[in-house]
């Protein structure tokens, strides 16, 4: 791993950048070689999917906004409540 870190900021950038686009073109082609799926394996991937898009808000909304209420010395959690909230009626509105 030393050997990427050691290379130019630009170039490490280009072969993430192109490495993500690889694994995402990999996934997406398997709608090709698979055409009907188990549905206990559908059912598997969708709740990872869930779990990874939970942890994700999680990680990156949730737990900063509760961090950004405490500093400003509001109550940690009716920031991310209210927003919460806010978010759910919006998508029952639609």
């Amino acid at each position: 791993m030393n050997w990427f870190l050691e290379l130019n900021p630009v170039l490490q950038t280009l072969i993430a950048t192109l490495f993500t686009w690889f694994v995402t073109a990999l996934g997406a082609a398997t709608v090709f070689i698979f055409k009907t799926i188990n549905k206990k394996v559908l059912n598997g991937m969708l709740g990872f999917a869930a779990g990874v898009m939970i942890a994700a808000s999680f990680w990156s909304l949730l737990a900063p906004s509760i961090e950004m209420a405490e500093e400003a010395g509001q109550i940690a959690w009716v920031p991310a409540v209210v927003g919460f909230l806010a978010g759910g009626a919006f998508l029952w509105l639609v």
